[in-house]
C-alpha cells in the first residue's frame, strides 16, 4: 500500500508538472509576459521612463519571491510607434516566444494593433497605457486597461477651462478612426458643459509646416480660447511654438501622455500650461503609492529622476502582479480572465475595477499646472 501510494503521488506530481508546462509562458519557476512598447531605440523618453517603472516593480516583486513562487519575466520588443510593427511584435511574442499574456503598450495606434492580435489569438492583453476608446468600447473581454481613458481627461480639461470663464474650445487630434471617436466624445462633453468646439484640427504624421501654419490661422480666426490635444506631442509642440511666435494668447492644455517631455522641450513656453495626469504627482509624498514608488525606484534605478511615466509604469506593473496573483498557483489564460471579472485591485490606495461588462481600471484623473520653474503643481 505504501508503494502504491508513493507511485500515485509521483504520478500526480508528474501530471501537475506536465500541466504547468502545457500552459504557454508558465513553468514551475517563471511567468513569461510579452510587451510591445514604443521606445524608438531609446529616443522616446516617455517609453523608456514607463519601462523603467515597470522593471522597478517587477524587480521588487521578484526579489521577494515572485508570484506564487514564480519569477515574473518581461520580454520587451520595440514597436517604434508603428501600429503594423506592434501587431507583428504581439504575434511573435504569442506564437514564437509563447508568452502567457500581452502587457503594457503605450501609444493609441500600437495598443489597438496589439489588441487586434490578442483578440485573434485569444490571449489576455493587460495594462495598455493608452486612452483610446477602442480599448473599452465596444466591450473587450480580453483587454484590461489600468489607467483612465482620454474621455475622462477631456472632461477634466474642458471643465477646468469653463471654470475660468472660457467658452470656445479647439481640439488637435489624429486624422484616424480613433481620432474621430475622440472628436465625438469632445463634442458630447462640450454640449454637456455649454462649451463650443470652434476648431477641429485633424493631423497626419507627415504634416507640413505650412499645414501647421494654417492651423494657427484657423485658431486665430475662430477665436479659440483654449486648445487641447489627443496625442501627437511633437506636432503639438510645433503648433504651440507657431502660435506663440504670432503672440497668440490662446491657452494650451494637454492630456497626460509625455507631459514631462513636452514641458522640457517647450521650456518657458510651457509655463502656465494645464495638463491632466492619470497618476498622482511622482515628486510629492502625499499618497501611499507614491511613497512606495519613490522608495523602490531609488533602490532599483539609482540616479534616475522620478517622473509621471515611471510612476505610471510602476502602477501598471503592480496591477499586473495583483492580477497574476488572482489567477492562482496553477495559472491559465482562462483562469486569469475569469479571476479579474468582478475584481477590484487595491494598488496601495488606487483602485482598479473590472466586471463582466466594463473593464474600467482606474478612474483617477488629476489637474496639474506648469509653474515658472517648469515644475508641475497639482
Amino acid at each position: 500500500m505504501k508503494k502504491l501510494l508513493a507511485g500515485l503521488i509521483a504520478s500526480a506530481t508528474l501530471f501537475a508538472g506536465a500541466s504547468v508546462q502545457a500552459v504557454d509562458g508558465v513553468t514551475a519557476r517563471q511567468l513569461l509576459i510579452g510587451q510591445s512598447i514604443t521606445l524608438e531605440g531609446g529616443k522616446n523618453d516617455y517609453g523608456t521612463a514607463v519601462l523603467a517603472g515597470m522593471q522597478t516593480y517587477l524587480s521588487a516583486v521578484n526579489a521577494r519571491g515572485g508570484v506564487n513562487g514564480r519569477q515574473v519575466v518581461l520580454k520587451t520588443l520595440d514597436d517604434d510607434n508603428k501600429s503594423a510593427k506592434a501587431e507583428t511584435n504581439a504575434r511573435q511574442l504569442v506564437e514564437k516566444d509563447k508568452v502567457f499574456a500581452l502587457f503594457g503598450s503605450i501609444e493609441g495606434g500600437p495598443s489597438v494593433a496589439v489588441m487586434k492580435a490578442a483578440n485573434e489569438l485569444k490571449v489576455p492583453f493587460f495594462g495598455p497605457m493608452a486612452g483610446s476608446p477602442t480599448l473599452r468600447r465596444p466591450y473587450q473581454p480580453l483587454v484590461f486597461p489600468v489607467r483612465a481613458e482620454h474621455r475622462e481627461e477631456f472632461f477634466a480639461l474642458i471643465s477646468h477651462a469653463r471654470s475660468l470663464g472660457m467658452r470656445k474650445v479647439a481640439f488637435l487630434r489624429s486624422d484616424s478612426e480613433t481620432g474621430e471617436q475622440h472628436l465625438a466624445n469632445v463634442r458630447l462633453i462640450c454640449q454637456r458643459l455649454g462649451m463650443t468646439l470652434v476648431a477641429d484640427l485633424p493631423f497626419k504624421s507627415d504634416i507640413t509646416d505650412a499645414q501647421l501654419g494654417a492651423m494657427v490661422t484657423q485658431l486665430e480666426q475662430a477665436g479659440a480660447q483654449m486648445v487641447f490635444n489627443h496625442g501627437g506631442v511633437g506636432i503639438y509642440e510645433k503648433l504651440i511654438r507657431k502660435a506663440r511666435d504670432k503672440a497668440m494668447q490662446t491657452a494650451f492644455y494637454a492630456v497626460n501622455s509625455a507631459s514631462a517631455q513636452l514641458v522640457k522641450r517647450l521650456g518657458e513656453l510651457s509655463h502656465g500650461m494645464v495638463f491632466t495626469q492619470v497618476v498622482p504627482s511622482p515628486w510629492e509624498r502625499k499618497s501611499a503609492i507614491t511613497r512606495e514608488y519613490q522608495t523602490e525606484f531609488a533602490r532599483f534605478m539609482p540616479g534616475q529622476e522620478f517622473s509621471y511615466g515611471s510612476l505610471e509604469g510602476y502602477v501598471t506593473a503592480k496591477a499586473l502582479v495583483a492580477a497574476l496573483r488572482l489567477a492562482g498557483t496553477s495559472p491559465s489564460r482562462e483562469g486569469f480572465v475569469t479571476a479579474l471579472e468582478g475584481a477590484t485591485l487595491d494598488l496601495n490606495g488606487l483602485r482598479a475595477s473590472y466586471d463582466s461588462s466594463n473593464h474600467q481600471g482606474l478612474a483617477f484623473v488629476d489637474i496639474s499646472m506648469v509653474t515658472r520653474e517648469s515644475k508641475f503643481r497639482h
